[in-house]
């Protein structure tokens, strides 16, 4: 079993750098750990995931406010924070190879890599500093940031002065974040840079646990939007010793990977500790005044996480699927359409004959005008065809032949069972929205 589920991530790895999904860093120099680049497909398929997350926690909700902050923060917000102390993980280096590791990943005290002795265990900050300024002597110490959470924090005081929101109320972004890790692994799963969506969402103390248990409901139904299924996905509730030192209870959501249990999203009360630590460290108020009462207090915070990257190698997991389809063996992505980074594609049957190729174009063209992520694809033979659209995940493939010059309709077929129907042109784009 171990060996099947290794042999599953080595597939998807080995597919995504095929297809065009995702690229080591730098790979030209050797790459650079704990760095991935996302191609054209790996792009628009995270794109399909954070649009829809955006429209769903965002753009239908009244309470909730969207921002886009900074990715560098100077050292003061770090140091209110508490992730200068806190945000450490456990270091050995091998005395012989000098190669370094997480203390709490190993597995014996010997060298993974060359069998040689560690030394003492040190304290190992995951922040990464940089300093901003031009000249030596004028610089000054800040940290691209570890987590989206101070963002949405440092900006509460001009949410408030600028919307005047009555609680509950959110402050959400997509965005970027850095991570010094150690001993990055598994693909996309552990990495140094990575993308997260989050909202902070401002309450009274009191009803912390009821909007605890809404948040929780709330992201089991995210999990269905974008096809994960809910018997691969567990709640791990963790103990005061697993949590982070914000956090007085988390919940993470773990999925059923070939890795083991990956953690993809997660909710925490992170009460009312970050926005007091800036009130201490800022000098301002961030305190929330009740414009019926005119009562004035710091609101707490429930914290839901969804980890982009983590999401969409969740998303290749579950669509990765092998069959057999006119006597031959396949494989196919099975996205749902509203996420597959390309909803259809458009064939002439043969490339060497005009007027398909023309009228193919004008069908590509009037369609690319309703739905987004079309393609047009002459390449190869029409079964190459198929099965390449299938191997990247695309729903429907579209064949312009010769009965299409006379009478205006096409052959539509469906990915997942191959079936192909015949169909006016004009009914096209109708008929995959259906499925958007």
């Amino acid at each position: 079993m171990a060996t099947e589920e290794n042999n599953l991530m080595e597939k998807i790895v080995s597919l995504c750098k095929r297809r065009g999904f995702i690229f080591q860093g730098s790979e030209i120099y050797g790459g650079l750990a704990g760095t991935y680049d996302y191609g054209p497909l790996g792009a628009e398929l995270a794109y399909n995931i954070k649009d829809l997350w955006w429209k769903r926690f965002v753009r239908k909700r009244r309470d909730m406010f969207g921002i886009s902050s900074s990715t560098i923060m100077p050292e003061k917000v770090w140091k209110a924070s508490g992730h200068l102390s806190h945000f450490t993980d456990p270091l050995v280096e091998c005395l012989k190879c000098k190669k370094r590791f997480r203390a709490d990943h190993l597995k014996d005290k010997k060298c993974p890599a060359c069998g040689g002795e560690f030394g003492s265990e040190k304290t190992f900050n995951l922040m990464f500093p940089i300093e901003t300024g031009s000249t030596t002597g004028e610089t000054t110490l800040a940290y691209l940031r570890g987590e989206l959470a101070q963002g949405m924090f440092t900006n509460f005081k001009n949410i408030l002065d600028t919307f005047h929101p009555k609680l509950p109320f959110g402050i959400a972004q997509v965005g970027r974040a850095y991570r010094n890790e150690i001993s990055p692994r598994d693909f996309i799963y552990r990495v140094r840079e990575f993308e997260i969506a989050e909202f902070e969402y401002f309450i009274r103390e009191a009803d912390w646990e009821k909007y605890f248990e809404y948040w929780r409901k709330e992201m089991w139904g995210w999990l269905s939007d974008i096809g994960i299924r809910k018997e691969k996905v567990k709640e791990n509730d963790l103990g005061p010793e697993d949590r982070a030192h914000y956090s007085k209870r988390t919940i993470d959501f773990e999925y059923d990977g070939p890795i083991g249990d990956m953690e993809i999203q997660a909710v925490a009360y992170r009460t009312d500790y970050d926005l007091k630590n800036h009130i201490e460290g800022s000098g301002q108020d961030l305190s929330f005044r009740d414009e019926t009462t005119n009562e004035k207090f710091v609101p707490h915070v429930i914290e839901p996480t969804f980890g982009i990257g983590r999401t969409l190698l969740a998303v290749l997991l579950e669509a990765y699927t092998e069959d057999e389809l006119g006597g031959e063996p396949r494989t196919y992505l099975k996205f749902l359409p509203r996420i597959a980074p390309i909803k259809a594609a458009v064939f002439p049957l043969l490339k060497n004959k005009p007027e398909l190729v023309k009228r193919a174009s004008e069908v590509f063209e009037a369609l690319s005008q309703e739905i987004p992520q079309v393609v047009f694809d002459d390449n190869g033979n029409i079964g190459k065809r198929y099965r390449r659209q299938d191997e990247i995940g695309t729903p429907f493939c579209i064949t312009i032949d010769f009965e299409t010059l006379e009478k205006d309709t096409v052959t539509l077929r469906d990915r997942d069972s191959g079936n192909q129907v015949r169909i006016d042109i004009a009914a096209i784009a109708s008929e995959i929205k259906k499925h958007l």
